[in-house]
């Protein structure tokens, strides 16, 4: 029986835990809000990111990498965005001993260091669109507590896109194709989520408007794993991105751009884990099966012997195995492997030898199966099917048991003070019905639900007038 108490009664201590004894991450580092990748850590994040890879590079994106020093001179071109970012950022004011006549920011982000670049790129209509990204660290100041992959002062694994069109409605369809990937990504790695448009003043600073991704941590608060931006021409306007039409003249550009941090790497352990450690999806697991050899007295050699053998034949199959032969009893290796999550563990004892099968244990449901040797690669990748099936439909269920509906406000505040999770109620879309909804529930407007609408007769809990939205009220680290 998987056991979730702590996982959900003490989210923020098991998740602290984790990082530590499941060799993720060192939080040892001494800076304030940064933190060091272990090697187990360094392959699960290299996993996860690769799908995201992918997905990028087959919807016709580009790899770059910019540099991480920005001019101030560019960073302050754009009035709004320098609001948005200028008390989180990092400036470097000295090269050596030497004062610096302009003084260079440690990118937050990276609109004002790539887009003098496109400016040079974009001559004609022909050079359009551009659709790149990087995965690169980002600095920003971060005056809350902060929280290993949650809330840091150094990102180190940040994807960006940024993208330019034509005409706004190429800039609109590739909103539309950026949320496909995020949903992808999300679907593949089971991880939950809800999509939601941002209200006006929490809009990314810059943007027409801002889409999020959302996710509930275990003890109820919404974590944001992802964001997706309409850039419009505001950065455009500032940074001169014209192009030659077809019709002999000069046109603005429009621009997205979408972001995901390694809360992608949070979440995909958050939403899987138990008491028991890490549950990783067998996708990017770093050791999808663990191979544990039980000898007994005088009949080591042939268990030693056939493990390797079943490693190899494993390998083979592209399935990123791993023997674990260390002079350790194999009570002390099953917890081991556990605490790291790899999804499937094989024990093969005499008797396992003698019968030519191999016992595997599955780590989400800690079920035994006894499978023989001539069938095994194929019976483990259907094992391993079930098991990331699982896993997502468990998530699933646990994250639609967080979502809730109402209609007045003392009923969304009960919700968000008892269960947490995010809390739907209708909203007629003004800004200021919006802000006191958040402020008479004590939770934070994530903004109006994505594919989702109030029906007819709803009502907003402030002016009473028709509803034309539903809004999403949340917890949020």
């Amino acid at each position: 029986m998987v056991k979730r108490e702590r996982w959900r009664q003490d989210f923020s201590g098991w998740f602290s835990d984790m990082l530590q004894e499941a060799d993720i991450m060192d939080t040892r580092y001494p800076v304030k809000g940064l933190y060091v990748w272990r090697p187990y850590g360094m392959k699960l994040r290299n996993l996860v990111f690769s799908i995201l890879r992918q997905l990028h590079e087959s919807s016709g994106h580009h790899e770059v990498l910019f540099p991480l020093l920005i001019p101030e001179t560019l960073f302050q071109k754009e009035a709004e965005h320098i609001r948005g970012f200028g008390g989180q950022v990092y400036w470097v004011t000295h090269g050596g001993n030497q004062k610096l006549n302009i003084r260079l920011a440690l990118r937050p982000t990276s609109e004002t260091s790539m887009y003098p670049m496109f400016a040079l790129w974009i001559r004609t209509h022909a050079d359009l669109p551009i659709k790149v990204y990087q995965v690169v660290n980002v600095f920003r100041y971060e005056t809350k507590m902060t929280k290993p992959m949650i809330r840091l002062r150094e990102v180190t694994t940040f994807k960006e896109a940024h993208t330019a069109h034509a005409t706004k409605d190429e800039a609109e369809s590739q909103v539309k194709e950026a949320i496909k990937i995020y949903q992808k990504f999300y679907d593949e790695l089971g991880v939950p989520y809800i999509v939601s448009k941002r209200p006006p003043w929490d809009t990314f600073a810059g943007a027409v408007y801002s889409i999020a991704f959302d996710t509930i941590t275990p003890d109820g608060k919404a974590l944001q794993i992802g964001t997706i931006h309409n850039l419009g021409q505001n950065f455009a306007k500032v940074y001169g991105l014209r192009y030659e039409g077809v019709d002999g003249k000069h046109h603005l550009v429009y621009q997205t751009c979408y972001g995901i941090s390694e809360r992608a790497v949070a979440a995909a352990i958050m939403a899987h884990g138990d008491d028991d450690g890490l549950c990783l999806p067998p996708q990017v697991a770093p050791v999808q099966v663990v191979i544990i050899p039980i000898p007994f007295k005088e009949r080591e050699t042939p268990v030693e012997k056939v493990a390797g053998e079943v490693k190899e034949e494993l390998t083979a199959a592209g399935i990123r195995a791993h023997l674990d032969n260390r002079d350790l009893r194999p009570g002390n290796k099953f917890y081991y492997w556990e605490r790291r999550g790899v999804p499937l563990r094989i024990e093969i004892g005499p008797k396992d030898v003698e019968r030519e099968q191999i016992t595997a244990v599955r780590r989400d449901t800690g079920e035994k199966l006894t499978i023989a040797r001539k069938s095994l690669k194929t019976q483990l990748v259907q094992v391993l099917e079930q098991i990331t099936n699982h896993l997502r439909e468990r998530a699933k269920k646990s994250f639609q048991g967080f979502v809730n509906s109402t209609t007045d406000l003392k009923s969304a505040k009960e919700l968000l003070k008892k269960r947490g999770g995010i809390v739907r109620i209708p909203w007629c879309g003004q800004e200021s019905c919006g802000k006191q909804i958040a402020e008479k529930t004590e939770g934070e407007m994530l903004g109006e639900e994505i594919d989702s609408a109030p029906t007819q007769t709803a009502k907003c809990p402030i002016c009473s007038r028709q509803a034309t939205v539903n809004a999403l009220l949340a917890k949020t680290y």
